[in-house]
């Protein structure tokens, strides 16, 4: 199966997500869904090619697990993949959760990839319009995939095709319903990609005509993103491999940016967690690799 750059992204972010459902205790976030979006031959394919990525990744883990793939592939998935995608859905989706609490009517997913949220929370139906924004080909490429698994699309999920780092167009969020209501946004493992002039322009146009209350989270890389290692280089590693993939990673930011980035669109910070943060409240008293990722930081904003 041939699938372009975009798909495959979303296609290991995915895998992370499954890994962990199916073999990771306690659980952070557990997307017990993300597994039916793959066929055998397309899971085993993405194990077989982390396993040969090891001495990419670690020469010295390679060598003591020379004979032990499974622990090579929860080693990857651990240290590397899972980390930020596992930690930053299970923030994003409990402050979504409570935002419905108080009366929330509309999401809004900017590059929802395979996000399966609509399909673990059926009780959403009459509750909540969830809007997908996804690059075409990633958006067909999910569809297809929903299909595959016999996933029914409920009619409160609305997909909206976009090359929203480009140029975002609200008109294509009215005409397909989305009200003037307060509205709440996500932006996950997009930030980086991103320079800070985009990220701006893109905060912006996305609360001009959005209702006070209406909020965003979204995961940042800090000014440490170009020189921290991180563990086993980790955040090292995740640098070079989106330089190799022709996605490189184009932005950092201290707080006091982050914060005026933020004003300047007529938001505050309600909550921001530091990596140390993360760590506390995500993966303390484990007993695995996973760990919160040396320079990711989380925001909570809200429209003034």
């Amino acid at each position: 199966m041939k699938i372009n750059e975009s798909s495959l992204t979303s296609l290991i972010a995915a895998f992370g997500r499954a890994y962990h459902s199916q073999f990771d205790t306690p659980k952070i976030f557990n997307d017990y869904l993300a597994k039916d979006l793959f066929s055998q031959k397309e899971f085993n394919d993405i194990k077989a090619n982390m396993v040969q990525g090891i001495q990419f990744f670690n020469k010295e883990i390679a060598q003591k697990f020379k004979d032990d793939t499974d622990e090579i592939l929860k080693w990857i998935t651990q240290v590397q993949l899972s980390p930020t995608p596992l930690a930053r859905a299970a923030y994003c989706e409990k402050v979504l959760l409570n935002e419905v609490r108080l009366g929330l009517k509309q999401y809004v997913i900017l590059g929802a990839g395979l996000d399966t949220f609509c399909f673990r929370h059926p009780e959403m139906k009459n509750k909540l319009e969830i809007f997908e924004i996804d690059h075409p080909s990633t958006q067909e490429f999910k569809k297809k995939k929903l299909d595959q698994a016999r996933f029914k699309i409920p009619s409160n999920l609305h997909f909206i095709p976009m090359d929203f780092t480009k140029k975002f167009s609200y008109q294509s969020l009215i005409e397909e319903e989305l009200d003037n209501h307060r509205t709440f946004f996500s932006l996950l493992g997009v930030s980086y990609y991103l320079t800070k002039e985009e990220i701006a322009n893109l905060v912006d146009k996305l609360f001009t005509k959005i209702p006070s209350g209406s909020s965003i989270v979204f995961d940042y890389a800090d000014e440490k993103l170009f020189k921290e290692k991180g563990m086993s280089n980790r955040v090292q590693n995740m640098v070079q491999m989106a330089s190799a993939s022709g996605e490189p990673m184009k932005s950092c930011f201290t707080y006091d940016e982050i914060e005026g980035l933020l004003e300047n669109a007529g938001l505050l910070i309600y909550e921001h967690l530091s990596p140390v943060t993360i760590n506390n409240r995500f993966f303390h008293n484990r007993n695995d690799y996973l760990s919160a990722f040396e320079t990711i930081h989380y925001i909570h904003a809200v429209k003034k």
